[in-house]
C-alpha cells in the first residue's frame, strides 16, 4: 500500500499558526507605551537559602536579627518584608516592588556581620536586589542577590530563585555562586478590614491563552492572591501525620503545555481534547486534574511516589476519518527525592502504546516535603521536557522546552481532606476545535494562542494579538520549516502505522 503522503496546506498552516504565536509578544511591546499604576502593601518572602541560615545558626554560632519591619518565620525560617511599594506597568504588564526591612547575619565566633537591606523585586529583568554592608564598611547599594524565574501561573509566589556571584561573595563562600536560593513570593495580604480597591477600577485588559500571568482582580492591578498564597512559613506547622506511609488519595493538576492546548483545538488541527477514567479539563480549555491518588511517601527522608487515574487525549488533522494527531497520555505518575524527580505516563500515539515513558523532570521549589492537616501539597512545581518526552510529542517540542507547572497533594489520612477547585469549572469533555471555541482566536494566525517560550521575558501577560506572518522574519522561516517537518512526522508515523 502506498505511503500516503502530507497536503502540503496542513503543514505550512500549522507552521505558520506556531510562528505567529512566536513573534507576538516581542512585536507587541512596541506598540504602545508604558502606562503606570502605583502599587502598594505587598510583602516579599525570601530566604536566602535553607543552607545558609543553617550554617549561621549552626557551625558559625551565629543568629540572625530582623528588623525595620522585616520578620522572620519560626524554627530558622524565611524573612518576610513589608511595606511594597512600586509600580505596575499595564502596557509590558511587569511590576517593581521595593520593601522595607532589615536583616542582619552576625557570628562573634567566625567574625562576620552581614546587613541586607531595601529589597527590591523587578519582574521584567528577573532580579532581586538589596543593600548590603559587610563587617561595618561601605553599603553597597542595589546589589543583584538573585535571579528571579518568570511566573508561570498567576500569583507571584514560589518563584525559583538563583543566586549571583555577587551573593556568593557577600555571604563569604564560593560555592553558592549560580546555586539554587530559597523560592520568592511577592504578594499582596488579603484585607479582612478593608474592600477598598488598592488600583483603578478598570484592570488591564486580560487576554486569551497565555502561559504568563495576567491581572485578573478588579481590586488589585497585579495578580490576585488566596489566604494560602500569604500564608507565611511558620503558618505551615501542623500536627504532624505519621512520617511515612500509604497515599490514601490525591489529585495532580497540569495543564501538558498551554501552547499546545491551543494548537490542538485552534483553526489549523481543528482538533479536539477529551478527559476519562478520572480526569478532568478546566473550562475554557484549561488545564487537566488527575484523581485517586495512590502510593507511598516518606517526610522523613523527602520522598514521593504517587499514581493517578485519568487520561487525556488530543485529536487533530482530521483527514477522511483519520487523525493526524491522536495523542493519549494516561496512568500519570509523579515521583520525587529532595524536591527533584520525573513525571511518567503511559503514551499511545497512533495506536502505539509506550508504557512508563518519562515525560518530564520535575523540580519543586523547596527540597521539604512537608505534611499539614494529613496532607502533602506541592504547588508550582516546575516541568521540563525530556528527550523521551519530546519523542513522545512528535518533535513538536525540544527537549527542556518549559512545560505548564504542575500542583500535587495527597492525603495521608482516609479522613484527610484534600484542597479543591471549584467543582464548577472542569469538565468531563475538552473544548472542539470549532470556530469560535473558548481558548482559541478563530484565526489562522492565532491558532496557537500561548506563548511557547513561556515565562522568560519577564512579562505577566502577552497581548495574544494577530501577527502580519510578513513581519516575523527570518526566525518565522526557521520556524516554518520545523512546524512542516512536524506535520509530516506526524502524519508519516501514522501511515506507518496503517501498513504494519
Amino acid at each position: 500500500m502506498p505511503v500516503r503522503r502530507p497536503r502540503p496546506s496542513f503543514a505550512l498552516a500549522a507552521a505558520v499558526a506556531t510562528a505567529a504565536a512566536l513573534g507576538a509578544t516581542a512585536l507587541a511591546t512596541t506598540t504602545a507605551s508604558a502606562a503606570e499604576v502605583p502599587l502598594s502593601g505587598y510583602e516579599l518572602t525570601w530566604g536566602i537559602k535553607q543552607s545558609y541560615r543553617s550554617y549561621v545558626t549552626g557551625a558559625a554560632a551565629g543568629s540572625f536579627t530582623a528588623t525595620d519591619g522585616a520578620s522572620q518565620a519560626a524554627e530558622n525560617g524565611a524573612f518576610t518584608f513589608t511595606a511594597g511599594t512600586g509600580t505596575y506597568d499595564t502596557t509590558g504588564h511587569t511590576l517593581h516592588l521595593t520593601f522595607k526591612g532589615t536583616v542582619t547575619a552576625k557570628s562573634t565566633l567566625h567574625g562576620f556581620v552581614r546587613e541586607m537591606s531595601d529589597f527590591q523585586y523587578d519582574s521584567a529583568a528577573g532580579t532581586l536586589t538589596a543593600d548590603l554592608v559587610s563587617n561595618g564598611g561601605a553599603k553597597q547599594q542595589d546589589v543583584t542577590l538573585a535571579t528571579v524565574a518568570a511566573p508561570t501561573s498567576q500569583d507571584l509566589t514560589n518563584l525559583a530563585t538563583t543566586l549571583t556571584g555577587a551573593a556568593a561573595d557577600f555571604l563569604g563562600s564560593p560555592s553558592y555562586a549560580n546555586a539554587a536560593g530559597d523560592p520568592l513570593s511577592a504578594v499582596k495580604p488579603v484585607s479582612t478590614t478593608s474592600p477598598t480597591p488598592s488600583a483603578p477600577s478598570s484592570p488591564p485588559p486580560s487576554t486569551p491563552a497565555s502561559t504568563t500571568p495576567s491581572p485578573t482582580s478588579t481590586q488589585s492591578a497585579t495578580p490576585s492572591t488566596t489566604p494560602s498564597d500569604t500564608a507565611s512559613p511558620s503558618d505551615t506547622a501542623s500536627e504532624p501525620a505519621a512520617t511515612k506511609g500509604e497515599i490514601a488519595d490525591g489529585t495532580l493538576t497540569w495543564g501538558v503545555k498551554e501552547s499546545f492546548r491551543s494548537y490542538v483545538v485552534g483553526s489549523v488541527a481543528k482538533g479536539r481534547i477529551t478527559t476519562s477514567d478520572g480526569a478532568a479539563q478546566a473550562t475554557a480549555n484549561g488545564v487537566f486534574t488527575f484523581t485517586g491518588a495512590t502510593g507511598s511517601y516518606d517526610t522523613d527522608a523527602d520522598t514521593l511516589s504517587a499514581a493517578f487515574e485519568g487520561a487525556v487525549n488530543f485529536k487533530g488533522h482530521e483527514d477522511n476519518g483519520t487523525y493526524g494527531l491522536d495523542l493519549t497520555f494516561t496512568d500519570l505518575k509523579a515521583t520525587l527525592d529532595g524536591g527533584s524527580g520525573e513525571l511518567t505516563a503511559d503514551v499511545t500515539s497512533l495506536g502505539e502504546k509506550s508504557e512508563d515513558v518519562v515525560l518530564a523532570d520535575l523540580k519543586a521549589g523547596s527540597t521539604d516535603l512537608t505534611a499539614k492537616d494529613d496532607v502533602i501539597t506541592l504547588d508550582d512545581v516546575t516541568t521540563t521536557l525530556t528527550a523521551a518526552g519530546a519523542k513522545a510529542f512528535g518533535g513538536f517540542y525540544q527537549t527542556g522546552a518549559e512545560l505548564d507547572p504542575l500542583d500535587l497533594s495527597v492525603a495521608l489520612t482516609a479522613d484527610a481532606t484534600l484542597p479543591s477547585d471549584d467543582p464548577s469549572s472542569t469538565s468531563g469533555t475538552g473544548s472542539s476545535g470549532s470556530s469560535g471555541n473558548s481558548g482559541t482566536t478563530g484565526s489562522t494566525s492565532g491558532g496557537v494562542t500561548g506563548s511557547t517560550t513561556g515565562g522568560a521575558t519577564g512579562s505577566l501577560a502577552s497581548t495574544g494579538s494577530d501577527v502580519p506572518v510578513t513581519a516575523l522574519g527570518a526566525a518565522a522561516a526557521v520556524t516554518v520549516a520545523a512546524g512542516a517537518g512536524v506535520v509530516f512526522a506526524m502524519r508519516r508515523r501514522r501511515a506507518e502505522a496503517t501498513e504494519a
